[in-house]
C-alpha cells in the first residue's frame, strides 16, 4: 500500500489550482436534489451493490481510506460537484445496507453501462434505458411513501424535488469503446446516430416526468486510456502526437459533435427547461496534452498497474491483483504518489485528475450555455 502524498508535493498541487483558477465568488446551484445517470465515471457503488464484482484495496485509499464503490483512488467528478453544491455524496440506487438516505437525490450510474440496450455479452446490464426505468420506479415508490405521512421524510426527497432537481448525465463512453472490439472504424461512426436516438428517448421520458434541469457531460478522449492504447495502439501509425489512439478519439469527437447538436435542438424545443452541455472532452484532452502545466508528471501511464513505462498497464493483472504470468508471480501495485498521475488503473482517472476536471467544469467556460461571466467559481478544497 502506498503512503499518502508528501505535504510538499500536495501543497504545490493546491497552489497550482489557486493560480489557474483565481476566482473570488462561489456558484450557488440551489438544487434540492440531484439525480445522476452514467457509467463508471460517476458510479458511486451500484455495480458493487448489485454483486457484479468486488472492489478491493488500493481503490479508495486517497480519500475514503477504503474501497468506496468508486473506480478510483478517491473522489469522482460527481463527488466534487456535489461538494460544491454543499450536498452529500450521492448514494447508489441499489445500496440498501446501512439505511442510505436519498433525501438529496440518487445515483443510478453503473460501471460498464452503455446508452444502447445491454446484450447478453454486455459488461453491465444497467443500460441507460434501465437506469431511466429505475428512476421511474424510485419516483413511484417515493410517491407511495410520502402518501403515508412524514415517517420517511429524512430518507427520501419531497415530490417537488423531482421537478426542481438537477438531472446529470455522463454516459456513452462504453458504447464506443466496446464497439471497437467487434466493428470497423466506419461501423462505429455509423452507430453514433442510433446511440443518440436512445439517449434522446431517455431525456424525453424524464422531461415527461417533470424534469426541467439537465446537465449533460460529453464523452472524454477514450483513445488516451492506457487500456485502449495497449490493445489498439501496437502500431505506432495508429497513435496521435500525444500517444493516444486516433480512431477512438475521432469517434469520441464525432459523438460529441452530434450530442451537442442534440442538446441545442432540445434547448430550443424545451423552452421551459435548462439544458447544459459540458465539454469534458476538451478539459481532459487539454489536461493530457499540458499535464506538466497542471502539476502532473505522467499523462497516460496508469498509477496502479503492471508492466512499467510507458503505460504500466496489463489487462491480465488488474489494479491490486497478484497473478502468475509465464511462471512468475507478478502484482499490479499502486504508485508512490497518486497526484503525479492522471490515470488510476488504465481506465479511470485519479482523484487528483478528477479534481482538476471538476475545477475546469465549474469555471463555466466549457459549457453551452456558458456561465463563466455570471457565476465565477472558487473551489472549496476539502482534502
Amino acid at each position: 500500500m502506498a503512503s499518502s502524498p508528501s505535504s510538499i508535493h500536495f501543497s504545490f498541487f493546491l497552489l497550482l489550482l489557486i493560480v489557474f483558477f483565481p476566482f473570488s465568488f462561489s456558484i450557488e446551484f440551489n438544487y434540492p436534489t440531484v439525480f445522476n445517470f452514467g457509467d463508471s465515471n460517476s458510479d458511486t457503488g451500484i455495480r458493487i451493490a448489485a454483486g457484479l464484482e468486488e472492489i478491493n484495496p488500493p481503490y479508495g485509499e486517497t480519500y475514503f481510506l477504503r474501497p468506496s464503490g468508486r473506480f478510483s483512488d478517491g473522489r469522482l467528478i460527481i463527488d466534487f460537484l456535489m461538494d460544491e453544491m454543499d450536498m452529500p455524496f450521492l448514494g447508489a440506487y441499489l445500496d440498501s445496507v446501512g439505511a442510505p438516505s436519498f433525501q438529496k437525490g440518487c445515483n443510478f450510474a453503473a460501471a460498464g453501462s452503455t446508452i444502447l440496450p445491454a446484450s447478453p455479452t454486455s459488461v453491465s446490464p444497467f443500460s441507460f434505458g434501465i437506469q431511466i426505468s429505475q428512476f421511474l420506479r424510485f419516483k413511484a415508490r417515493v410517491t407511495e411513501l410520502l402518501a403515508k405521512g412524514n415517517k420517511f421524510k429524512k430518507y427520501i426527497p419531497q415530490l417537488d424535488s423531482f421537478n426542481q432537481g438537477l438531472y446529470m448525465f455522463d454516459i456513452g463512453q462504453n458504447d464506443l469503446a466496446g464497439a471497437f472490439y467487434s466493428k470497423t472504424d466506419d461501423q462505429v461512426i455509423a452507430s453514433i446516430p442510433i446511440i443518440l436516438l436512445e439517449f434522446e428517448s431517455g431525456i424525453r421520458k424524464l422531461y415527461e416526468q417533470g424534469a426541467r434541469r439537465f446537465w449533460i457531460h460529453n464523452t472524454g478522449p477514450l483513445g488516451c486510456l492506457p487500456q485502449n492504447i495497449a490493445f489498439f495502439g501496437k502500431d505506432p501509425s495508429k497513435l496521435d502526437e500525444l500517444g493516444c489512439v486516433s480512431s477512438h478519439n475521432r469517434a469520441a469527437r464525432l459523438l460529441n459533435l452530434q450530442l451537442h447538436a442534440l442538446c441545442t435542438k432540445l434547448q430550443a424545443e424545451f423552452s421551459n427547461a435548462s439544458i447544459t452541455y459540458v465539454d469534458v472532452f476538451s478539459i481532459k484532452f487539454d489536461l493530457i496534452a499540458n499535464y506538466s502545466r497542471y502539476g502532473f508528471e505522467h499523462p497516460i501511464a496508469a498509477c496502479c498497474g503492471y508492466g512499467g513505462p510507458p503505460l504500466n498497464y496489463d489487462s491480465r493483472v488488474g489494479c491490486g491483483q497478484t497473478k502468475t504470468l509465464n511462471g512468475n508471480t507478478v502484482s499490479a501495485n499502486v504508485c508512490n504518489d497518486t497526484t503525479e498521475y492522471i490515470n488510476w488503473d488504465g481506465i479511470h482517472y485519479t482523484e487528483a485528475a478528477n479534481l482538476h476536471v471538476s475545477s475546469q467544469i465549474l469555471t463555466g467556460k466549457y459549457s453551452d450555455p456558458p456561465f463563466a461571466d455570471k457565476m465565477p467559481f472558487l473551489l472549496k478544497l476539502k482534502f
